[in-house]
């Protein structure tokens, strides 16, 4: 599967148009992840935890959004999209969209 942020893959034509697709999941804190955080906001720096958490949830999205892009028969999706967004005070929702398309070599 070819992924792009932009709206056309050099060297590939977009011979079909199939749709949006979207893959997305919802993770809630983890109080011992949060509490090591807090201890390394105290000295600064990168919160190693939340990195590697949101890397995780990111992979999962595209996952996800890649499988539905799959069933329609698409090869390719452009116009590659994150967006997260706050459920409620404990949880958020990381969401990856795109336009599921079929690519063909020009």
């Amino acid at each position: 599967m070819i992924l792009a942020t932009t709206e056309s893959v050099s060297g590939y034509r977009v011979a079909r148009t199939l749709g949006l697709v979207r893959g997305s999941t919802v993770r809630v804190r983890h109080v011992g992840r949060d509490l090591i955080a807090s201890l390394r906001n105290l000295a600064g720096g990168e919160v190693y935890e939340y990195t590697k958490l949101l890397a995780e949830v990111r992979e999962q999205a595209v996952d996800r959004m890649i499988s539905e892009a799959s069933a329609l028969g698409a090869n390719g999706i452009v116009c590659v999209r994150f967006q997260s967004a706050e459920v409620s005070r404990a949880a958020a929702e990381m969401m990856c969209y795109g336009t599921a398309v079929e690519l063909r070599p020009e």
